[in-house]
């Protein structure tokens, strides 16, 4: 059976994270979970690691001391999975937003293209829950750009919730990673599509945090956009290549 990770950044998610790990572990697949954690002083670190004693050998927790970005933690995730040979690797936020139910979904997408699989919000219309209409027009749009200056063919091209094959993560020289916040998406996406690895679109339904506070800011949006611009005129080499 192939071995698979969900990666999970948190940051003061003591209301879901005992909720979502248990959600995910109720799943068919055999579905093991990192928690990056960084710094939380709400007390999410205790609450993993009080379940790890339940969940041995399926769930594990990497504490860095405060807030360093949601870039660096996917990274040192990345880092982790592959080290510990794991075959497919997820990214999942821990407030609901993305549904635990579609992980099966985008391993066996995942699977089949051999690259990147993306729980999309808009290959199929537009479906986001609960979000203010201006949240929904700004992502919306911001996938529109991007496709627009990269020329890449993905419909959420700033969507959070993926599935990577193993050889795709291996691929990628983590060092030359330059976005750290939400353009970390981004460029995550268009490094594999210039790499020459498969992306999928598998359509979800986004739904907005019921607890805990968004970590979202106008910062974030800003180094997506001027990044964006940066990415298209960069050369892309597969680790190890010059």
């Amino acid at each position: 059976m192939d071995k698979k990770i969900v990666i999970i950044p948190t940051y003061n998610e003591k209301e879901n994270i005992e909720a979502i790990i248990r959600k995910v572990f109720s799943l068919d697949g055999e579905f093991h979970i990192l928690v990056i954690d960084d710094g939380s002083p709400d007390g999410t670190a205790s609450i993993v690691k009080s379940l790890m004693e339940e969940f041995p050998q399926r769930l594990f927790i990497i504490e860095r001391s405060g807030k360093q970005g949601l870039g660096t933690a996917y990274l040192t995730g990345f880092k982790w999975s592959l080290e510990h040979d794991y075959d497919y690797t997820f990214e999942m936020d821990a407030d609901f937003s993305h549904n635990p139910d579609d992980l099966p979904r985008l391993y066996e997408a995942c699977k089949e293209c051999g690259g990147v699989a993306i729980g999309s919000r808009y290959c199929d219309g537009i479906s986001v829950v609960n979000w203010p209409i201006g949240r929904i027009l700004m992502s919306y749009y911001a996938s529109k750009y991007v496709r627009l200056i990269l020329g890449m063919k993905v419909h959420d091209c700033t969507a959070g919730f993926k599935c990577y094959s193993r050889e795709c993560l291996e691929a990628i020289d983590f060092e030359d990673v330059r976005m750290k916040g939400y353009g970390f998406q981004i460029e995550m996406k268009y490094t594999a599509h210039r790499l020459g690895f498969s992306l999928i679109e598998v359509p979800i339904i986004f739904v907005n945090r019921k607890l805990g506070t968004s970590k979202m800011s106008s910062g974030i949006f800003g180094e997506a956009f001027w990044g964006v611009i940066k990415l298209r005129f960069r050369k892309f080499h597969r680790k190890g290549q010059q």
